[in-house]
This record gives structure tokens, sequence and C-alpha cells, in this order.
């Protein structure tokens, strides 16, 4: 089982290395698109990250269009914002299925998601919230999926690795 995560025009290299972290973690591949608000030898960034991007399959793209164009079959790309029709736990998220974020300020376009309003998901939140850090969405929509494939392919057994927590 893999997901996709999709990150367009991330600003914050901390909030990418986290990110970059837990794909390392759920064997899912990240795919950033351009333009990037840092550089990917910037130090915040591989710092984030620690010692985990060597297990990342991380992919670049010069737009959400040239991702959708090589992707995109109707029904594996879900869009997150906080102005999304549904929650992000009512979806049916399969294998392959790409979860697509915005930039931190700004989010998705908006043209982009009153094209795919239907595939537009958000997290709730009380009213006085504008939005919840990036990396901690990526990870709660993330685990949502793959608790929804039944953890295939994560470590169940609570085997120590002697790294970490």
């Amino acid at each position: 089982m893999k997901f996709n995560i999709v990150l367009v025009e991330p600003e914050i290299p901390q909030n990418t290395g986290n990110i970059a972290r837990t794909c390392a973690a759920t064997g899912s591949d990240l795919h950033l698109v351009r333009p990037l608000g840092f550089d990917t030898s910037d130090k915040m960034l591989k710092r984030a990250g620690l010692d985990y991007w060597q297990f990342v399959n991380v992919y670049y793209y010069d737009s959400i269009e040239e991702v959708m164009d090589k992707f995109f079959d109707g029904t594996n790309f879900y869009f997150l914002s906080t102005k999304g029709k549904r929650v992000y736990s009512d979806a049916d998220f399969k294998d392959g299925d790409f979860l697509v974020f915005g930039k931190e300020t700004r989010g998705l376009n908006e043209l982009l998601l009153e094209k795919y309003y239907d595939k537009t998901l958000r997290i709730p939140m009380i009213g006085e919230t504008r939005s919840l850090n990036l990396s901690n969405s990526v990870a709660i929509v993330l685990y949502e999926a793959i608790r929804k494939n039944g953890f295939d392919a994560l470590n169940l057994e609570g085997e120590l690795t002697g790294r970490g927590y």
C-alpha cells in the first residue's frame, strides 16, 4: 500500500522536512510542486527530515497540472482545504491515492478547488481557527487513509527499532 503526498508550492522548509519524515515512516511518496519557498539543500529542511531522506521518494514538478496530467484518473486525487465540501474521514481512500495540500499561507488555488469541489476534503475545527499546521494536516489525513486500508505495510507488531521514540 502506498499513498502520494503532493505539496503545492510549500513555503516553510521545516514543514516539508516533517512531511518527508512522515512519508518515510509510512512508505508514501512525496511530490513537490514548484516554486518552493526554500532551497532543497536548506539546512532546516534537512534537519526537520532528520536522517529519513534516504527512505523517501521525492519528485519535483513545475505545476499541479503536470502532476495531474501524469497521474490523475478521475478518482485518485483528493484536495485538502479549509473550504472542503466533505470531512476527510468520510473519504474512501485507496492504495495509490494522491493527497494534495496547498501552500501554508494561501492553501490551494481557488479555481482548482472549484473544479474539483467534490474531491475537496477538510479537517473539522472550531470557527475561530483559520487552519492547522501543514505537516500536522498531512499526518492526520495520511494516517486516516492508511487506517482505512488496514494499516497494511506498517509495523503493527510494536517491534522496537532502537531509534527515535
